[in-house]
């Protein structure tokens, strides 16, 4: 989904021109709703036909004109050569909405094959997520792993879940195990650092220097579940990390999200299945829905969380459950 791309992931997106002298615009993102606009009506946003949303306004003198739209796309050639080349015209009547910076175009029944495979060959689109950002505009895309640099490795932003302190879309990684340990954080981390700049130069079975890596100094602050027993810092990853990819927008399981701003408040409303039951009852953990739930009491109906959907089974580390365990029995705060 749209939502699930981070902004620092977009690249470049292709160009529309309309006609053959007109001026070039990134295309941000492309839509086609099937079925034909009635003859006569006015188009919108919702209307059946293909929508182009752009970074800026097209090249028409007219809102509503008759044309030709040609997608052009940036490739190197086998000869290393770089060359704009236009891979998919469609002729059609165009309507500008929004000041031009959306392009209506109108599809027949008879169009609907060729814009179909428009869309299996796919259109690079420079604001993927919808959200008026264009990110290879903002900084070079990141890179899923960035030689030397792994606080800058989009790999390693999917398993934090963060990236230069902003929050990366999507469930964080590894989705059906547990997270990643210190130590085996700190390998990827002296891994990545200690990777040349020139892919060439990799040598992929040479040992990770642990002695000459930064990240060896204090291993502890690559914990992803943080430590004690605050919600902030330990209880709230502890969730998030585990549960979060089930139990996360746009549809979480049993319509209990354990990501986002509002968890902590939701965590303290009775719960969906059991309704006498609040998810945390602050002190008494025998009285909670979810930590019944985590250590799978034979008083909950369904099998334990969280559920691993590759070998069905589901629990928590001794320590991760001793850290909740000792929240909710102190009283379930929530710090700031």
């Amino acid at each position: 989904t749209p939502e699930s791309i981070y902004d620092r992931c977009e690249r470049p997106g292709d160009r529309l021109r309309v006609g053959d002298g007109g001026r070039e615009v990134e295309i941000g993102w492309l839509e086609y709703i099937p079925g034909e606009l009635e003859d006569g009506a006015t188009p919108d946003a919702e209307s059946p036909g293909l929508h182009f949303y752009l970074a800026d306004a097209v090249d028409s003198e007219r809102d509503d004109f008759y044309g030709t739209v040609h997608l052009i796309r940036t490739f190197v050639t086998e000869d290393r050569k770089v060359t704009d080349l236009p891979y998919f015209s469609f002729e059609t009547r165009y309507v500008q909405l929004d000041g031009g910076s959306h392009l209506f175009g109108r599809v027949r029944n008879y169009q609907s094959t060729q814009v179909q495979e428009l869309l299996t060959v796919g259109v690079v689109q420079g604001d993927a997520n919808h959200n008026g950002i264009f990110g290879a505009r903002e900084d070079d895309p990141v890179a899923m792993i960035a030689a030397g640099r792994p606080e800058e490795s989009y790999l390693v932003a999917r398993l934090r879940g963060t990236m230069f302190d902003e929050e990366v879309p999507g469930s964080r990684m590894p989705l059906a195990n547990q997270p990643l340990s210190i130590a085996e954080m700190l390998a990827l981390f002296c891994f990545i650092e200690g990777l040349p700049a020139d892919p060439s130069a990799i040598n992929m079975a040479s040992s990770i220097d642990y002695a000459g890596c930064s990240y060896s100094a204090a291993p502890e602050e690559l914990n992803l579940l943080g430590s004690g027993v605050t919600w902030s810092q330990r209880i709230k990853q502890i969730l998030e990390f585990n549960c979060g990819g089930c139990h996360s927008d746009p549809a979480p399981q049993a319509a209990l999200n354990l990501k986002g701003e509002d968890v902590y408040a939701r965590l303290l409303e009775s719960s969906a299945q059991l309704p006498d039951l609040k998810l945390i009852e602050p002190g008494v953990p025998e009285q909670s829905y979810l930590w019944l739930k985590l250590v799978a009491d034979e008083s909950i109906v369904g099998a334990g969380m969280p559920l691993n959907p590759l070998s069905g089974a589901g629990m928590l580390s001794e320590a991760e459950l001793a850290d909740i365990r000792a929240w909710i029995e102190a009283g379930a705060v929530e710090d700031q």
